[in-house]
């Protein structure tokens, strides 16, 4: 589709879509690089301030959870990480950024799109059963104190079907926010998604959990829960306070599942 070209994404075509909660974030756009996570981690060790905001039209070696590559392809998607001040000192307060982060790239996709978007647990955002964003939240060591201080996230987000398809082994599960090509589309959803993930961080959504709960995807579906041990079917009752996720296993027995304990895939 070489109308592409059209949707440009730039830092100014972006900040016309910010509210007044996001005026002083730093924001920078580039061709291309290996993970935005990872380069926006260098930046974040040689000093560059909380509310940093580095996006690429293309990674080289984007990143997802568990060690995962993330197809990152120029023209067609939105990959971007957010240097946050939000302090990481403990795993939990990861994952609040995590589940944070989802809630506002699925209101994002709906924005730009007018496609309910919904959440798989813990970090995915799909459309119509099909994968569009996923969110890896890292945690950053201070050099001074060697203990973790600020959160890197990072947002990868599939705007338009690259022109060949996304390859074989994600073929069945990728799939695209938007199915027609707008100029300026990228850069609203940007927009889009930091206006709502900071409204959520600095405290103005406090609800956010149940809008978490509302777009889950798998609560009353059946998963296999794929741990060390063998893979285990069960259904999924819903979500706790915590967000953890409630499943009942086939001898009836009940456990809530804490993010990086298991993976899982719709049975």
């Amino acid at each position: 589709m070489a109308d592409r070209i059209f949707d440009e994404l730039t830092a100014g075509g972006i900040r016309e879509y910010l509210g007044p909660a996001c005026s002083a974030l730093r924001i920078e756009v580039l061709p291309e690089v290996s993970s935005t996570n990872t380069l926006l981690k260098e930046k974040a060790l040689a000093g560059a301030p909380a509310g940093t905001v580095l996006i690429a039209d293309r990674q080289t070696t984007g990143r997802g959870r568990s060690g995962k590559s993330f197809h990152s392809p120029a023209g067609t998607g939105l990959y971007m990480s957010i240097l946050t001040n939000a302090e990481a000192q403990d795993s939990a307060r990861t994952l609040s950024v995590t589940t944070m982060s989802a809630v506002a790239a699925a209101e994002a996709a709906e924005a730009v799109s007018g496609r309910e978007a919904r959440i798989k647990w813990v970090n995915d955002i799909y459309m119509e059963e099909r994968k569009v964003c996923g969110i890896l939240a890292e945690a950053l060591t201070s050099p001074t104190t060697g203990r973790p201080d600020r959160i890197i996230l990072g947002a990868g987000f599939n705007v338009y079907e690259p022109e060949d398809g996304f390859p074989a082994e994600i073929a069945e599960i990728a799939g695209a926010i938007r199915t027609r090509v707008e100029p300026g589309a990228r850069s609203r959803l940007a927009a889009e998604f930091l206006n709502r993930f900071y409204g959520i961080l600095t405290g103005g959504r406090p609800d956010y959990e149940a809008d978490y709960r509302r777009r889950s995807l798998l609560t009353g579906r059946r998963i296999l829960v794929l741990s060390e041990t063998d893979p285990r079917e069960a259904a999924v009752l819903g979500l706790d306070e915590q967000l953890r996720l409630l499943v009942r296993y086939n001898d009836g027995t009940e456990a809530a599942l804490n993010a990086g304990e298991v993976s899982l895939k719709l049975s």
